[in-house]
């Protein structure tokens, strides 16, 4: 083989893994980008972006012409690599004295490696490495090259795509057109708590987007005012009743009731006073003034609740259980804290549901399992209980009395733990027969205490 040819078939050996680079990097860095991304570049930036955007829009389409592009250059270079690589380690081979019969055969396997190796590396490897780490700068030059190879070839990649959508379409598969742009909830969550750690979001967006997120998550009976904390008034109760009853709770909603819950008639609202005369408001029964309520069932997620709370002018709903009893009551205040946190007025209680202590945390028996996750170190396991003082009940086993303590274990989420941590928690007051506050104490783990023993 002259010196010229040898030349000649090095440069096309070149440009060829350079070919391959570049539908490689086309086909890494299109599938990279985001839809509004390559949408927003498009629109600011110059006739690369445009290419971009349209090469995207017609994704399937040009990851086929990418595939059909790396299949061409690389079997033209696996074609023209070997034997010129296999002729140049001849010398070689025969001067460190291998056998002349050998020198054929492993001169083609060291060509196969040696073509195959720097074919991987260059024309696949990096390109796509460099497309993941940056799509928006990689499609901007590899695209239009992408593009205009996919329209040369558009009848070849027509056929070869046609044949793989068939097969899809038989399989009950639909194929699309386009990358999914839209991100799950669960994605987003992890995105922003991401963004939190890092410092690209301050904590209190972060929290708050991440409220908004897992508010459609929610469901009406994680989001309701328990039975147990409405304040209601009776069917022969008076307005004038009503308006004692506001100024002693705080509140601006009861429930009219004929014996107890589950006989709700309807809910008066405090501004309904203003409407009766105040020399008649001592004989107006609230039964005559109540208004109808809207029920919705103890599993509806929260944004249906908050469709429902919104259409009705009350913002109140009645939360019923599977057995059609009243499990709570939730009102748009409700919903608002879920998002935003806790709002709280001259009327109510001063003490925080969460408190740190030296020794610990002090929390609200009504404090739901995954908000005890989200304001203290303690990650308690799931169960057949909504609340922390649900899960310290169980535990027990009985309805407990103030200064009761009982052990807890910490859930770990990803798996057992096979030395979890130890809490203690303490029943510090009750109301009625529900914990009203716990203090919880961190111990340590098992093995700490064994350990010091020794």
């Amino acid at each position: 083989m002259s010196l010229t040819v040898t030349l000649l078939s090095v440069l096309a050996i070149i440009v060829l893994t350079a070919g391959t680079a570049v539908f490689v990097a086309a086909e890494f860095s299109l599938t990279a980008l985001e839809r509004s991304t390559v949408d927003a570049n498009a629109r600011d930036g110059g006739w690369r972006d445009g290419v971009v955007q349209k090469a995207h829009k017609s994704l399937s389409f040009q990851l086929s012409g990418a595939q059909l592009g790396i299949s061409i250059t690389t079997l033209a270079t696996g074609y023209l690599a070997e034997p010129v690589v296999a002729r140049l380690l001849m010398t070689p081979l025969t001067a460190v004295g291998l056998p002349e019969g050998w020198v054929d055969g492993v001169a083609l396997v060291l060509a196969l490696l040696i073509a195959t190796s720097l074919s991987m590396v260059f024309g696949e490897l990096v390109p796509k490495n460099l497309a993941v780490a940056k799509p928006t700068a990689t499609a901007r030059w590899a695209a239009p090259v992408q593009w205009w190879f996919s329209k040369l070839l558009t009848p070849a990649i027509n056929v070869t795509n046609g044949t793989a959508n068939w097969i899809l379409r038989r399989l009950g598969i639909e194929p699309a057109e386009e990358l999914r742009s839209a991100r799950s909830p669960q994605e987003l969550v992890s995105l922003v708590r991401n963004s939190k750690q890092s410092g690209s979001l301050d904590a209190g967006t972060a929290d708050l987007v991440d409220r908004s997120l897992k508010f459609g998550e929610r469901t009406a009976e994680e989001l309701m005012t328990p039975r147990s904390k409405i304040e209601s008034l009776a069917t022969d109760e008076t307005v004038a009743d009503l308006l004692v009853k506001a100024m002693e709770t705080g509140y601006s909603r009861f429930p009219i009731i004929r014996g107890d819950l589950d006989e709700t008639v309807g809910i008066v609202h405090v501004k309904q006073v203003f409407s009766v005369p105040v020399d008649q408001r001592a004989q107006t029964r609230l039964s005559t003034v109540a208004l109808p309520v809207a029920t919705v069932p103890s599993s509806l997620d929260g944004d249906s609740v908050m469709t429902e709370i919104r259409a009705n002018g009350l913002q109140t709903a009645l939360v019923v259980d599977e057995y059609g009893g009243t499990a709570g009551m939730v009102t748009v205040e409700d919903l608002i804290e879920e998002i935003v946190g806790d709002v709280r007025d001259e009327h109510d209680d001063a003490t925080p549901d969460v408190v740190e202590m030296r020794n610990g945390w002090q929390v609200s028996g009504l404090l739901r399992i995954d908000e005890v996750s989200t304001e203290t170190p303690f990650r308690p396991a799931d169960g057949e209980y909504e609340t922390i003082g649900g899960l310290v009940m169980q535990e027990l086993g009985h309805v407990p009395e103030p200064g009761e303590t009982v052990e807890l274990t910490e859930f770990d989420p990803d798996g057992p733990l096979d030395d979890p941590i130890r809490w203690q928690a303490k029943v510090i007051a009750m109301d009625g027969r529900r914990i009203d506050v716990l203090e919880l104490t961190e111990l340590g783990r098992r093995g700490d205490d064994e350990d010091g023993e020794n």
